[in-house]
């Protein structure tokens, strides 16, 4: 099959798009990353921004020498550019930097309610484990149905909100979903939250950076209380994440993570502790995976996230309307392409593991995708319909292969000449199924 190149302009902003990798047969052959959604390669120009600070870089905050100075300069002047970037109010919220969004949202569940077990969090189905398993163990928690296709639904969250009676305190939810891709309603979800008396956490790391995002539209009904997300999703490795919220919710109690960095006076008898964001950031800060993180924010602005909205859904459509052809393939969730999804597409062949198709795909033509569940087990037992009874077999023997789903994921630098192929692929793969499967099937 002959595949036209198509030129995607933005490949020359990212690390590594052109690398050789080998293949089990000896060959080398330029590899396909369809697996953004679990970590993006980083920008050219998050690497040279590292590369150009690190003469500089020391202690920040305690330091009186010149490099220390610039250093805290750089760390604090960074937290109004991620407010900026999200549209956060610049003056009452805060940026705390934490590791990724799952200490972000356990930082917050130590911090919200102060553990009260009388406060309700409504989760959701859809939910990634790292916004469902922190709130499990100091908190009532209740989740929100989705539909058929996988999306949240408002009439269900709603009914959830009614039934608590005023003793709902948050409503926690994805922006979008990491094995779907749909696209939450998250300024209807705050509106309507917001109307019973509680407030809003979105999960933002597969959504911003990938389309436009800002804390305070014009409604303000609408605003979001707290937004967290990862560096490392967005083209800036180093290990940083985000946690954005009102600066006067972290002023009263400790915090979760007590030593250097939390404090303003210490004796053996008393601890006074710093004010927020400070109290919250234990320890030596990241600093250079905020210098990242910076970078790559100012890349995606150069670019414009309305630009990679509509780079990333082209690719989705062409994607679908391609792969809905082959015989054999099942999708999950949404079929087809609407702007309320991401550039995500699970789905399985009919008849070979998962896990096995994701092999073939690396092994025959080095195209990187997730398998499995993807975090976000309960979401993905419902999308493939397991049932009660075959959940508890899976609990009682945990040596039995687990079930999921294949996943792709796109960047700002895929292209359709890699999405042919992969087609060419997924074709060859469905009609040539026993060979595939004696060839790669270990089970």
């Amino acid at each position: 099959m002959f595949f036209f190149k198509q030129e995607n302009n933005y490949r020359s902003l990212v690390v590594g798009v052109d690398v050789k990798v080998p293949l089990p047969n000896g060959n080398y052959i330029t590899a396909i990353n369809f697996d953004n959604a679990a970590t993006t390669p980083p920008f050219i120009s998050v690497m040279q921004d590292i590369f150009t600070f690190a003469p500089y870089y020391s202690s920040i905050h305690r330091g009186n020498g010149y490099k220390s100075e610039l250093s805290s300069n750089v760390y604090e002047k960074s937290r109004n550019t991620i407010l900026d970037f999200v549209g956060a109010h610049p003056d009452k919220d805060t940026v705390i930097y934490v590791k990724n969004t799952t200490e972000a949202l356990n930082k917050l569940a130590h911090r919200f309610c102060h553990g009260n077990k009388k406060c309700v969090i409504l989760s959701s189905d859809m939910e990634h484990h790292s916004n469902d398993l922190p709130w499990r163990d100091n908190y009532t928690v209740d989740y929100i149905n989705v539909d058929a296709s996988g999306g949240l639904s408002l009439k269900a969250l709603e009914e959830k909100l009614i039934k608590y009676k005023g003793n709902v305190k948050l409503v926690t939810v994805t922006g979008a979903s990491n094995v779907t891709g749909i696209i939450n309603p998250i300024y209807k979800i705050a509106a309507l939250t917001h109307s019973y008396g509680a407030k809003i956490v979105v999960d933002g790391a597969q959504l911003i950076p990938h389309i436009p995002f800002n804390m305070r539209p014009s409604n303000p009904k609408e605003h979001i209380d707290y937004l967290v997300f990862s560096g490392h999703k967005m083209y800036a490795p180093f290990g940083v994440g985000v946690l954005i919220g009102s600066k006067s919710d972290f002023e009263n109690g400790p915090p979760d993570l007590k030593g250097g960095g939390t404090v303003q006076f210490v004796t053996h008898d008393y601890v006074g502790w710093n004010s927020p964001p400070q109290k919250e950031e234990a320890g030596t800060p990241n600093l250079m995976g905020v210098i990242a993180l910076v970078s790559a924010i100012e890349t995606l602005r150069s670019v414009n996230m309305h630009e990679i909205a509509k780079i990333e859904g082209s690719l989705t459509q062409y994607t679908l309307n391609k792969i809905k052809k082959i015989p054999d393939i099942i999708l999950y969730g949404n079929q087809n392409y609407t702007e309320d999804r991401l550039g995500i597409i699970p789905f399985n062949i009919e008849g070979i593991p998962h896990n096995v198709t994701a092999s073939i795909l690396s092994s025959e033509r080095g195209i990187s995708v997730r398998s499995g569940c993807f975090c976000a087990h309960p979401y993905v037992q419902q999308l493939l319909k397991l049932s009660p009874k075959e959940l508890t077999k899976y609990i009682q023997n945990p040596n039995l292969p687990r079930p999921g789903m294949v996943r792709i994921s796109f960047g700002l630098y895929n292209t359709p000449y890699e999405v042919d192929i992969l087609i060419d692929l997924l074709l060859r793969i469905v009609k040539n199924k026993s060979y595939y499967l004696q060839k790669y099937n270990t089970n």
